[in-house]
């Protein structure tokens, strides 16, 4: 597990460490740095996985995370023409340290410091290759997923390496080919409902509890590359609704189901990465949704996700009242500017859920909007 990030001239950051937990909650206004903590990741995961990481180049422009070049990423306010990132792992004692040369118009940046560098035999001796960011398993969720389509692509390949894609485009592709899929009977995720350990019938447990009385329904057309994709509806002493495309439906409903696979799909030791998995979730359905990225991370999975909902929030805090969660391993950052420059603040959490340190715009405009409307009026 990711116990610590160090980013050094990377964008908004010109020194700045953060923890990690099982799981780790971004937060904050936005273009404050939240996403750049993720795609410092993203960057060094497609760096590795296209080999160019051994050939001591880092790929700032990929398909996990397109981000320009060297001007693009090279801190405003850096003494130095170097691009650092550090890490550490509860899993390993060696911490991992990158250095990059900066090259203002290039998108690969030559490495002055990489532990991953081949050798003469063409091996990589860094005990952290196995490891997230790098290896092992990673799921990435970007905040602009695919919304409501007819079909929904079909590809045995990105089912068989475990992809959902960036934008969830491959979510029902997956839930297609792993519907079957079991884990062991423990695994935090089960559903209390949940009457097998299928993949499949968990997700539908989930979704219900964001959609009360949704069933999933899909078909496959294997000659076409495709899957139709829907939902049926249904509540106590009604008559189940027969399949509507997911077209017909409304966003909600689509947008969540990849949030749901990566969340309930990655084994032991994944890394899950989700940019506001709230997005067009009713606030029930959101503190639901944070209450199963708990009960990821008990699983063993690592969720870093960047929310702005305080009913997401809400969802942690209620998790560690109910002693689902010990408050240790959760982390929450919020994100701001001061003087002109990113800071980061880390309120904790107690046993009850309390948070002892409110910073200026941290979840507090309900307050703010509440005591506006109890005011007199002038």
């Amino acid at each position: 597990m990711l116990q610590q990030i160090k980013l050094t001239n990377f964008k908004c950051f010109e020194a700045q460490a953060l923890t990690c937990a099982p799981l780790t909650l971004l937060c904050g206004l936005n273009g404050m740095g939240k996403s750049s903590i993720i795609q410092a990741l993203l960057v060094l995961r497609q760096s590795f996985g296209s080999g160019e990481l051994k050939r001591d180049r880092l790929v700032i422009s990929g398909e996990l995370a397109d981000l320009g070049t060297g001007r693009d990423i090279l801190c405003a306010d850096a003494d130095t023409d170097t691009i650092g990132f550090d890490l550490h792992s509860s899993d390993i004692a060696e911490s991992c340290s990158l250095v990059f040369d900066y090259s203002r118009d290039s998108d690969r940046l030559k490495a002055r410091k990489n532990p991953f560098s081949e050798t003469e035999d063409g091996e990589t001796r860094d005990t952290w290759s196995g490891l997230p960011p790098f290896g092992g398993n990673l799921v990435y969720l970007n905040a602009e997923r695919l919304g409501p389509r007819k079909t929904y692509n079909l590809s045995e390949t990105r089912a068989e390496l475990g992809s959902l894609g960036t934008r969830g485009e491959y979510a029902w592709n997956y839930l297609s080919a792993h519907q079957d899929d079991r884990w062991d009977a423990d695994d935090q995720r089960t559903h209390q409902q949940h009457s097998g350990a299928r993949l499949l019938d968990a997700v539908g447990c989930w979704l219900r509890e964001i959609g009360p009385g949704v069933h999933l329904e899909f078909e496959t057309i294997m000659r076409a590359d495709a899957v139709i994709a829907g939902f049926s509806f249904d509540r106590a002493g009604d008559i189940k609704t027969d399949a509507y495309r997911s077209a017909n439906v409304g966003f909600g409903l689509s947008y969540v189901l990849p949030v749901l696979a990566g969340l309930l799909a990655p084994p032991r030791g994944s890394l899950c990465l989700i940019e506001n998995p709230e997005a067009h979730v009713h606030p029930k359905g959101q503190t639901r949704l944070a209450e199963l990225a708990v009960r990821a991370s008990l699983a063993g999975v690592q969720v870093i996700a960047e929310t702005h909902s305080d009913h997401f929030l809400d969802g942690v805090r209620i998790a560690v009242r109910d002693g689902l969660v010990q408050p240790e391993n959760i982390a929450i950052h919020y994100f701001d500017r001061i003087d002109g420059k990113a800071a980061i603040t880390s309120p904790q959490l107690d046993a009850d859920g309390r948070i002892d340190v409110w910073p200026a715009g941290f979840f507090d405009q309900h307050e703010e909007n509440l005591a506006r409307l109890l005011a007199p009026k002038p």
